[in-house]
């Protein structure tokens, strides 16, 4: 169970980088709208970690967190706000990716 919620943690974070980006260039009430989905995903993600950690080793658990939550805000980037899907940005994402899978098995 507290996989799951280190998971559900770690899309948050995801969530509340979408919302910055959508805050991106607005302003008035929009700005204010995206920036609450900002602050709801952020504090939401940290207090999902923090139950999730009850159980699960810091050393393991933050390190997913934040795997999770650079790779999901890149594959946002990439699919959303039509950022470069370069070469190197997806090698240094898969070794994100293997070094936290690395980290989990030993």
């Amino acid at each position: 169970m507290h996989w799951i919620i280190l998971i559900i943690a770690g899309l948050c974070e995801c969530g509340f980088t979408f919302c910055l980006g959508k805050a991106k260039g607005l302003t008035g009430l929009p700005y204010w709208e995206w920036m609450g989905g900002f602050a709801l995903f952020y504090v939401l993600s940290a207090v999902l970690l923090a139950k999730a950690t009850e159980a699960l080793p810091i050393g393991t658990a933050y390190p997913v967190w934040t795997g999770i939550g650079a790779v999901g805000t890149v594959l946002i980037g990439i699919f959303v706000f039509h950022e470069p899907a370069t070469f190197w940005r997806m090698f240094f994402i898969f070794t994100l990716v293997a070094s936290i899978v690395g980290l989990k098995m030993v």
